[in-house]
């Protein structure tokens, strides 16, 4: 960490840049002739991506940040939040550490946490600002986090591990055994100190494939904000032998919602021609791929095997999307003139042979409004239009 960036004249351009074209900015004469210019540049880049991102960071005066890219792949403090909330006890270890987001807020809920981090720099960047923030409960352990855990030589009452993907293995498909570290490989080792291991992985990772790598596993958390799945949780409990939980969390700025199936749950849906409201799943549900599951636990039908859009005539809570059905049209050439062609409105396509793009153009749809148009096939392989008002 450069402590030339802590000058007040630097930190003062740096506040008064963020958001100016970082281009730009790169052909200017470097008016810090002491600094390279690069790392100013890094630094007002870095805290415009913290802007949304990171609001406790980028409204704490010198705080240091480390490289463009740590800033895109550490997690947000929102979903910071979440973890913090599945964890609980004295102590927690981070084997990966990186910028220390998950460890601001695992010591808001955990009195001791250990930040592992490899990369020197980046260590000595998180201690700097853990101190800026009042972050007292964390201890910065730089270095290998294998070799900390022997030198150490404690119990915790967590683990928690955010495996990065070797850069060697573009175009492979994603397994956690290609990541650092190899947790497959070292999962028994790491049992030996802590009962209960936390996995963040990128929502890329099958969980089919997650769950034959791993062993022990409890629950796996599946997090969407703004309904984008930002990461999977995995938590694990030694010698944990029972089927895992999935918990697909929907969080938004206007509350967090949650449905809670055990994996492979094997009830079955029931199904329905379309009735009074339309449910649309929240991008975590869709991944967890428990459709079948989501009829059951809300008393909902699905209108058709594949099309993972649910009926019901009484509005109930829903992870998810919520609507009114207007209109019910065949998908016939007469019924699109006169009610689609034209028009503006939101289209989404579930288990039907075109894309958003071919219908927009074909029937010279303008995107956005208050109608929204699902173009899907119902149980009688009907091919349908269903327009729809937001609840």
């Amino acid at each position: 960490m450069n402590p030339k960036l802590l000058e007040t004249e630097i930190q003062q351009f740096i506040i008064e840049n963020t958001g100016k074209p970082i281009a730009k900015l790169a052909l200017m004469k470097n008016p810090f002739p002491y600094i390279e210019w690069r790392e100013v540049v890094n630094q007002v880049a870095a805290r415009e991506k913290a802007k949304d991102k990171l609001p406790t960071w980028f409204n704490t005066n010198n705080i240091i940040y480390p490289e463009k890219i740590s800033i895109e792949q550490t997690s947000s403090e929102t979903a910071a939040q979440y973890k913090a909330s599945l964890v609980s006890g004295e102590s927690l270890i981070d084997l990966t550490g990186g910028f220390g987001i998950d460890d601001y807020y695992f010591a808001k809920n955990i009195n001791k946490v250990s930040h592992c981090e490899l990369n020197l720099e980046l260590s000595a960047v998180a201690a700097h600002n853990f101190q800026l923030l009042g972050a007292n409960g964390i201890e910065c352990v730089p270095g290998d986090s294998t070799e900390a855990l022997k030198l150490l030589e404690r119990h915790w009452d967590w683990m928690y591990i955010d495996p990065s993907r070797r850069s060697n293995i573009k175009g492979k498909v994603f397994l956690l055994k290609d990541c650092l570290p190899n947790v497959p490989e070292q999962l028994d080792f790491y049992f030996k100190f802590s009962r209960n291991i936390m996995i963040k992985t990128a929502p890329l990772l099958d969980i089919l494939a997650g769950l034959s790598e791993l062993h022990s596993v409890k629950a796996i958390h599946i997090v969407a904000l703004n309904n984008e799945v930002k990461e999977l949780l995995w938590i694990l409990e030694k010698d944990y032998t029972e089927t895992p939980i999935i918990e697909a969390v929907a969080i938004n700025k206007e509350e967090t919602s949650s449905f809670v199936t055990q994996w492979g749950n094997n009830t079955e849906a029931t199904y329905a021609l379309p009735k009074k409201h339309l449910y649309e799943p929240n991008s975590a549900v869709m991944k967890s791929g428990a459709f079948d599951a989501v009829s059951t636990h809300f008393k909902i039908d699905k209108l058709h095997k594949h099309s993972q859009l649910y009926t019901s005539d009484n509005l109930v809570a829903f992870t998810g999307r919520r609507f009114i059905i207007n209109n019910i049209l065949p998908y016939q050439k007469n019924e699109m003139k006169q009610h689609i062609e034209g028009n503006k409105m939101n289209v989404t396509v579930r288990n039907f042979p075109q894309t958003v793009a071919d219908i927009q153009k074909k029937w010279k749809i303008k995107d956005g409004g208050d109608t929204y148009a699902f173009f899907t096939t119902n149980l009688q392989n009907e091919k349908i239009v269903l327009l729809c008002a937001k609840i």
